[in-house]
């Protein structure tokens, strides 16, 4: 499919968590989100920036996404239609390869220009990707609280709405003790795994090796996101399965972790990566490799959820992955509400992404607001 991409429109949103998000990183009560909506000659198209407003889980923060977008990407972008005009979407990672990093960015131009070119042509995100599945199981990711009586009524409903595997975030003195607890009160089979967000290191080991008796799906990102080497060593010490996020930016570091036995389950976060091409050629090379793979979230609104819901309609995304319904964390969506029925997603079937904001919702939540014309 050829692109004629006339602009892209970069609209800032603020978007209130229903509840406080709380990681071993820090707490998150509002997002701060970058939008892109590519206009071509055929129509239009969203994207959506997981940066955060602060470079706290990577690197990348919303201000700088923006920065570079209007000052490079864009720009490098406009000078390579004839490029566009030929591959389409699937030119804009070749383009853009040239400029260090900057993942986040890149998967958000990316995705709003697929998004254009799949609904000009009638064609859906499933289909684009490779789906093979109609619906996907629902996980859901639980904050650090300040207390286990309170921790355990939050479990408690995200079970009773339905939810199929919950993800418990943990950081040194919030590990043991809260996993028990839920395992305690709710049963040996309950899909149960933890998240460290890089909290811990290799001295941890075997404190982190008493999460063993509990039958965890897997530990995710246990140590900083560089060291690949430890999570190789941590993986021979503890009996729960390494799963690897931050340390995952590209299909190439993930040969590399694979290679050296860093992991044997992958989290695939699509704006981490660079975008859902490389997502798939991720996802391919785990299934190549024997390596299961399950789709994270980064608190997105019905855009970047609608995605994930395709995304994780791959073969190999084998375990649930974090999509949640939209009222996990807004009282409000952008788009008409994503949903789950029995523990499962529908992944949307339309043209494109299958959602799209609703007008007077997103001009309500948005703070500004600039045209770039290519």
């Amino acid at each position: 499919m050829n692109v004629k991409l006339e602009g892209v429109e970069l609209r800032r949103i603020a978007m209130p968590l229903v509840s406080p998000f709380r990681t071993s990183f820090g707490t998150q009560t509002a997002r701060d989100i970058l939008l892109l909506r590519a206009v071509t000659a055929d129509g239009e198209g969203w994207g959506e920036c997981v940066a955060m407003s602060d470079p706290l889980y990577s690197s990348e923060y919303v201000d700088a996404t923006a920065d570079v977008l209007r000052r490079f990407l864009l720009p490098a972008l406009s000078e390579a239609s004839d490029e566009l005009l030929r591959h389409g979407a699937h030119a804009v990672s070749s383009v853009l390869h040239k400029f260090k990093g900057h993942r986040m960015a890149k998967a958000a131009l990316e995705m709003a220009v697929l998004d254009a070119e799949l609904r000009a042509a009638d064609r859906s995100w499933a289909r684009e990707l490779g789906a093979v599945h109609s619906r996907v199981p629902s996980g859901v990711s639980v904050g650090i609280f300040d207390s286990l009586p309170r921790l355990l009524d939050v479990v408690a409903g995200y079970l009773d709405a339905g939810y199929v595997r919950i993800k418990l975030k943990i950081e040194p003195g919030w590990d043991v003790e809260p996993v028990r607890a839920v395992r305690e009160r709710f049963g040996d089979d309950l899909l149960l795994q933890v998240d460290a967000n890089t909290a811990y290191t290799l001295r941890d080991a075997r404190h982190l090796a008493k999460l063993d008796a509990f039958d965890l799906l897997l530990i995710e990102q246990p140590l900083e996101e560089e060291d690949v080497l430890g999570h190789a060593e941590l993986s021979r010490q503890i009996k729960t399965p390494v799963c690897l996020d931050e340390s995952i930016v590209s299909a190439q570091t993930a040969a590399a972790a694979i290679s050296l036995g860093a992991c044997s389950i992958i989290n695939i976060k699509p704006g981490r990566v660079g975008g859902y091409l490389e997502a798939v050629r991720i996802h391919d090379l785990a299934a190549a490799h024997g390596l299961a793979v399950w789709c994270g979230g980064m608190v997105e609104t019905g855009l970047g959820r609608a995605a994930n819901a395709a995304l994780g309609a791959l073969p190999g995304f084998t375990l649930p992955g974090d999509i949640s319904a939209s009222d996990r964390f807004y009282r409000t969506d952008i788009t008409a509400p994503l949903t789950i029925t029995d523990g499962y997603m529908d992944v949307p079937t339309g043209p494109g992404l299958g959602v799209t904001p609703i007008p007077e919702i997103l001009d309500a939540v948005t703070t500004s607001q600039e045209w770039i014309a290519l």
